[in-house]
């Protein structure tokens, strides 16, 4: 997510919209299907996102792949016609990031695993606890949100640089911008589906760490050197600079689904 420059052309503005769109009603409808569609659209996302951690890491296409099957094994068993996102597959997702950190010698690379792989695993283990249609959509919403609102805020707004060294174009007015839209949603879907008082609590926590993982995503490509973590996605790059803000946020989301709260 990025708070876009000013200059933007209309023609890369227009195809940035549209497959944001697109990407969010594919997003919907398999959050809404649940099960094996769900799990197959996120591990799918988990595999393309390690090929893109292993890029921006300088990994041959020999490491990278090893990257992606050493991914592949928690992700397979967190499918719900094998263990699903329980405690098995999370130690089987360290367990991974020990492998491959010393097979590969790289501890970036092995670092990957859990980069990519426990937000996976968190989205997968919210959709699949009680009320989990409503939970993962407030997850997800909300760092939709948070981008969308840092967007246009940054843009109309602007003024003072959040981070000019890593972002150049991310401003305080869009980070503000993303908390505040971002927290609307929580208190209407709180109000609309009951959403829990500490999600709506929580979520302006939650827009700040989305911005977070997109910084620290701009960190790493720029320490790369390239613009984008990919290309795969017209008007946007690849799956990690649509997916930096969900990284950071998911587990904790998952955290305040599954721990009992009095409120």
């Amino acid at each position: 997510m990025s708070d876009a420059p000013a200059g933007k052309r209309p023609s890369e503005l227009a195809t940035r919209t549209l497959t944001g769109l697109a990407l969010i009603a594919f997003a919907l409808v398999a959050l809404a299907l649940g099960g094996f569609v769900f799990w197959l659209l996120a591990v799918t996302l988990g595999v393309f996102m390690m090929a893109e951690w292993s890029d921006l890491h300088g990994a041959d296409s020999k490491t990278k792949r090893l990257g992606q099957y050493v991914l592949s094994v928690p992700l397979a068993i967190m499918c719900p016609l094998a263990a699903g996102p329980d405690f098995f597959a999370l130690g089987l997702l360290v367990g991974a990031f020990f492998f491959l950190t010393i097979i590969s010698r790289r501890p970036q690379l092995g670092a990957g695993v859990l980069y990519c792989g426990l937000p996976i695993y968190a989205l997968l283990l919210i959709r699949h606890e009680p009320d989990g249609l409503r939970n993962a959509l407030w997850a997800l919403s909300l760092v939709w949100a948070t981008d969308i609102g840092a967007y246009f805020a940054g843009r109309s707004i602007g003024g003072p640089k959040l981070a000019p060294r890593v972002s150049p174009n991310k401003t305080w007015a869009g980070l503000i911008g993303g908390i505040v839209l971002a927290t609307v949603v929580a208190a209407v879907m709180g109000q609309v589906y009951l959403l829990p008082l500490r999600f709506v609590i929580a979520t302006p926590l939650l827009a700040i760490l989305a911005q977070a993982g997109d910084l620290y995503e701009s960190h790493l490509k720029r320490r790369a050197g390239v613009k984008d973590s990919g290309s795969v996605i017209p008007g946007h790059g690849g799956f990690l600079d649509r997916l930096d803000g969900v990284v950071p946020v998911m587990p904790v989301a998952a955290l305040l689904v599954v721990v009992p709260l009095a409120f």
